[in-house]
Formats: structure tokens, sequence, C-alpha cells
């Protein structure tokens, strides 16, 4: 239960924001650790702090007119939610998916608020897409959505205004084709204003591989936390995106075994460890189904239809698919497995419900405003590249996100033990990530 002040709040949330289920659920897990902050800092309530941030700055809603293969006008919406511009330009991705809409948008905007907050960069949070599917949609379809998309999002960005990135949905291809609209708009080449570009034209080395990246990290940390490492450990992933892979690429860098991986017709278990050429070839470059790699790689491997890919008993588990896919019946199995740490590669992959039984159960817990912060502040790193004209190293930008990710997690472990809270880093990701927002609103006034 929340306290009097802070339910209020959040009744008036969910009264002003009907119909959004990921939002409130946002809101309410950055509220249930607010109340460790009450007492210390009235000037947050008497500023009305946290009534505002719930308030997103600017919401940009629009219609996206395309012409298909067969000449067919096909019509989408498009979002860009500007949520906070307290630490620096609004920065987040943008999402090409059916289940965009503006709930989803404005959860994922107010979870990056506080995720940009504890890379200690100079970013604030926003978020955008639209309820366009490029799977299935030729090249041409794709850059002909995509120019529409720019030409009414163009005006709403810019490299100190707001600088969207790639999500679901959006990767290099989708990131050029904007980028190609912009600067056609503009007549500028702004290479700071996307993120996530090819590496001939802006882009930084390790971006693709930074979210995957940072979650293992952040785990590898928890782990060293309790005197444990990825040595022999086997891990699950769920997903078979830039996250999932290249999670998968860096535990066994760490020294495990990485089992599972997933997609919307089922998972495949690996029990020699994955084969990531393999699992790269045909996600990557052939836009395959799961099922093809258990079929590819033989031996041990075999694919499973639906199902849970939290039913594979292993050590350490890193959801990298999406929102609310491991719910409080996959905890449970995780926990009765002996799972002993979660890494959110996602976006709220974990229900409140099995979070809940991760703290109970006392296993380490990654949020993933902490845990998949890599890919943000590596498009952090590009912006700063792209101001200096400069590019840097693969080991030099791997090194920086290393100390990045390292950095939030003693942050995260640091305030949850100030705010009475040893080991929990929920309310260390939320309370560090939300004060340093605070107090730069408060220092701007009432705006």
């Amino acid at each position: 239960m929340l306290d009097s002040t802070l339910q209020e709040t959040y009744d008036a949330v969910l009264r002003r924001n009907p119909g959004e289920p990921e939002f409130h659920q946002a809101v309410r897990e950055v509220f249930s650790s607010l109340e460790v902050i009450q007492d210390r800092h009235p000037e947050y309530t008497d500023q009305g702090i946290i009534t505002r941030l719930c308030e997103p700055e600017r919401q940009i809603i629009f219609r996206v007119p395309w012409v298909d293969d067969q000449g067919t006008v096909q019509v989408n919406r498009g979002f860009r939610v500007e949520y906070n511009s307290a630490l620096g330009p609004y920065k987040g991705g943008l999402r090409f998916h059916p289940s965009v809409n503006v709930g989803i948008v404005k959860f994922l905007g107010f979870e990056q608020i506080f995720k940009n907050s504890l890379t200690g960069l100079p970013i604030g949070g926003g978020k955008g897409g639209s309820d366009f599917d490029p799977h299935g949609r030729s090249d041409g379809e794709v850059m002909r959505f995509c120019q529409s998309f720019m030409t009414e999002l163009h005006r709403h960005i810019g490299e100190y205004t707001d600088v969207p990135a790639g999500d679901i949905g959006v990767g290099a291809r989708e990131i050029g084709y904007l980028f190609g609209q912009y600067k056609r708009l503009t007549n500028k080449y702004e290479a700071g204003t996307l993120t996530g570009k090819g590496l001939d034209w802006g882009g930084s080395l390790v971006r693709k591989e930074a979210t995957g990246y940072g979650a293992a990290i952040f785990a590898d940390e928890m782990l060293k936390a309790r005197g444990e490492s990825f040595d022999g450990r086997k891990v699950a992933i769920s997903g078979s995106g830039n996250v999932a892979i290249y999670a998968a690429e860096k535990t066994a860098q760490l020294g495990g075994i990485a089992v599972t991986a997933s997609d919307s017709s089922g998972y495949v278990v690996d029990e020699d460890g994955l084969d990531l050429e393999l699992l790269k070839q045909i996600k990557e470059v052939e836009r395959g189904r799961i099922a093809e790699y258990a079929d590819r790689r033989g031996g041990r491997s075999r694919f499973v239809e639906g199902g849970s890919v939290w039913d594979v008993p292993v050590d350490i588990a890193l959801p990298s698919a999406t929102q609310n896919e491991l719910d409080a019946d996959a905890a449970r199995t995780l926990v009765k497995n002996g799972v002993k740490a979660v890494s959110e590669g996602a976006n709220m992959p974990c229900t409140p419900d099995a979070v809940e039984v991760f703290r109970e159960a006392g296993i380490a817990y990654g949020p993933g405003k902490a845990a998949n912060a890599g890919g943000v502040a590596t498009s952090a790193l590009e912006m700063q590249q792209n101001a200096s004209r400069d590019a840097w190293s693969f080991d030099y930008t791997e090194g920086r996100l290393t100390d990045i990710m390292v950095g939030i997690h003693r942050t995260c472990l640091e305030t949850a033990e100030e705010y009475g809270r040893p080991g929990d880093y929920v309310v260390g990701a939320n309370v560090a990530g939300f004060r340093k927002v605070a107090d730069a609103m408060i220092a701007f006034g009432v705006i």
C-alpha cells in the first residue's frame, strides 16, 4: 500500500489517464519506492515534483499516411512523448509495433526519465513510435513509411531538443530512412539528432551490443556483490533481437552459458550453449524465425512451440523480449529451479507480482531502468562523438559502457543502503534516479 499522499497522487494519475495500464504500472512501481524519501525531503512534496513528473511536458500524436507496394494508401498513427527535459534534451527510442499506443509510449517515456538519470549523462526522458509493423514489409514500404513519419516528426526534434533512437522494430535500416528524410527536410547534417546510425555516417561502435551487454554486466555486478560469478552458470534469455543476442554474447564472455532464445512462436533450448553466429545469421541477416535455429543447429538443441522460456532450469535469467513477459507463476518456477539473479534487458518485462516473488525469495533482481540503461548510455556516447566530429574504437567505447554500468550498480546499491533497504535494487534505482531529476526541477522553478 502507498501512503496517503502518494495514493492520492496515484489516484489522480488513474483518473487523468484512463485505459493506460502499462503507464499506471510504471508510475506505481516508482511510487512504491518514494515513501522512503518523504520525510527526508519535504521539498519534493512542497514543490509538487511528484505530481509534475506524472505529466509529460509534451505529447505529440500524428497521422502517418503512406503507400504500400500495391499502390494502396495506408494510414498509421505516430507518437512522440517528450516527457522530461530537466537533465538534458529528451532522449529515448522509437518503437514500430502494432501494440504501440499512447499509454505504451508514456510508460516507456516515464521509465526513460529515471533510466537516463542513472547513467549520469546529460539527457532527459522521451519515447515515441507508431503502430506500424515493419515485419513482412518490403524495404520500399518501410522507406515510404519512415519518410512520412519523419515529415511530421522532424519539426519536433533536434540535437539540443529531442534525440530519438531505435527500439523494437526500429534498427539501422529504419534509422537510415528516418535520418535521410530529416536531412532532406532540414537541409542540415545534424548527426546528433538521431542515434543508432550506421557506422559509416555517424554511428557508434557498441551501440548495437550495448543494451544486451549492459544487462549482463549489471547481472555480473549483482553476483559479485554476493561473492558469486557467471562462471559455468546456465542463463535463460528471452527474445532474439539485439538485446537478447548481445546479452548472450556478453554472457559467454563472462563465462556463462546462454541456453535459450525465443520469439512469438516459441523458444529454443540449446544445452551446449547458443551458437551465436548461427543465431545472428538467422535473426539479423535472414530475419527468420527462431524455430530455424534448432533445425540447423541439431545436436542437443530443440524448439518448443509456445510455452514459457522460464520453465528451463537456469542460474541466471535475462528477460529481454517485451513488457510483462514474466509473470508470478514464471517467477516461482525460476525460484524453484534455483535462479540466483534476474537482470531485465527489456523494459518492465517482469510483472509487479513477479518482482515481489523475486524480492521475497531474496533473489538479486535488477530492474530495467538500471539493468538495461546501457543502450541509452551508448546513445549518449554516440551524441558525444557526433558533437566532437570524432569516432571511438570498440574497446574504448565498451570500456565507457562498462564503467557506466558498474557506476549504476554502485549507485543503486549505495542508495538502497542509505535509505534503509540494503540490497533492494528497485528502491536504489528509483530513489537515485528520481532525486537527480527532482533536484534539477527545483533549481529551474515551476515550469
